[in-house]
């Protein structure tokens, strides 16, 4: 996909988010993407060579291999969202064969998914796309439907699958977070212990996040708090939702704030309310990568490549997307992939 394409799939927004350079915080403040960026950020810390290994086999896969930037499939809306509702769109991915295959075919960094769905294709593609599992999720068998993660496995288990990373969730906000954030934080250390690389689901959840109808779940500071949290349990790569809006520390009068934070740290364009999310990922140490959202069907081309290039424009790592690639035929799941991969790849659509 060429910078002309990009430039269509934008449609009115085009010049907006591609000409933006004026973002309140300097990139100059920023660790950004580049190809020495395990080199640069993450030999100087504590990760051990094995989690180097592991970051670079991220980092090094794929069609992205390279570049610094990041495309991961995952494919946990089985458990999450049940697997009817999330695989009746397309049948095939009931067996996660194929959700392996669309990740590969599809020229991602690496695919996650649940422990069931990897320990069955272990032995036959552990060594031919990095395997992240996804160790914790909710479930939608309690009545009334209740929000909270739980542990599915032992990251000793995913290390044996021949996992390459772990990934979690937790819902900052909710009532279950203080016993998620204990859990996850035990769960990085042993991944970092036995040279897995770590990707934390930063998400906020709280039914009170919301002032005159206006929901602060995606708000740049709640969010932004959040990602500063999670690096915080040593989260190697950070997955949060995009911003939409900000203020909700002051709407909601809850945590604190600083009014800097919203007049000289951020505006209301989507860049920089991405770039104060990338701001409290310890200023892009930490690589920040946002969520593809929900498939809405004809809109779902146009919505990806527009969240590719906010993130890529804020100073973000990439984008894991999933149900806008399986939630369709699979060639046109490989052709959605590779657009966003082509925003990354793209050097005219540069950092603000």
């Amino acid at each position: 996909m060429t910078y002309k394409d990009i430039e269509q799939a934008l449609g009115n927004e085009a010049e907006s988010l591609l000409g933006f350079n004026s973002p309140k915080i300097p990139k100059d403040l920023l660790h950004t993407p580049s190809p020495t960026f395990i080199d640069d950020i993450f030999a100087q810390s504590n990760r051990s060579p094995q989690v180097l290994r592991s970051l670079s086999s991220l980092y090094n896969h794929g069609r992205l291999a390279g570049s610094g930037y990041i495309s991961i499939l995952p494919v946990d809306q089985g458990i999450e969202h049940t697997a009817g509702s999330a695989f009746a769109a397309n049948p095939i991915y009931f067996d996660p064969e194929n959700i392996i295959k669309l990740a590969i075919e599809g020229g991602c960094n690496a695919v996650a998914t649940t422990f069931g769905g990897l320990a069955f294709l272990s032995r036959k593609y552990a060594h031919k796309i990095p395997f992240i599992v996804k160790i914790n999720h909710n479930e939608l068998l309690t009545y009334p439907t209740k929000y909270d993660q739980i542990m599915y496995g032992s990251v000793d288990d995913a290390w044996n699958l021949g996992a390459t990373a772990v990934g979690a969730t937790i819902y900052f906000g909710s009532e279950n977070s203080n016993r998620q954030i204990v859990e996850v934080a035990k769960a990085f250390e042993r991944a970092h212990q036995l040279g897995m690389a770590t990707i934390l689901w930063c998400y906020t959840r709280n039914s009170d996040y919301t002032k005159d109808s206006v929901n602060y779940e995606t708000a740049a500071d709640v969010t932004g708090q959040a990602n500063h949290l999670g690096v915080t349990i040593q989260a190697d790569i950070i997955k949060q939702k995009l911003a939409v809006n900000n203020g909700g520390f002051t709407a909601i009068k809850f945590a604190k704030s600083d009014p800097k934070m919203y007049s000289e740290l951020s505006s209301d364009h989507p860049v920089d309310l991405c770039r104060y999310q990338v701001l409290n990922c310890y200023a892009g140490r930490a690589g920040l990568i946002n969520s593809g959202g929900e498939s809405k069907g004809a809109s779902d081309f146009a919505d990806a490549i527009k969240t590719s290039v906010i993130n890529k424009r804020a100073g973000g790592t990439g984008l894991i997307l999933g149900r806008k690639a399986f939630q369709r035929p699979f060639e046109e799941g490989i052709q959605l992939l590779n657009g966003i991969q082509d925003v990354y790849l793209s050097k005219e659509v540069t950092i603000a």
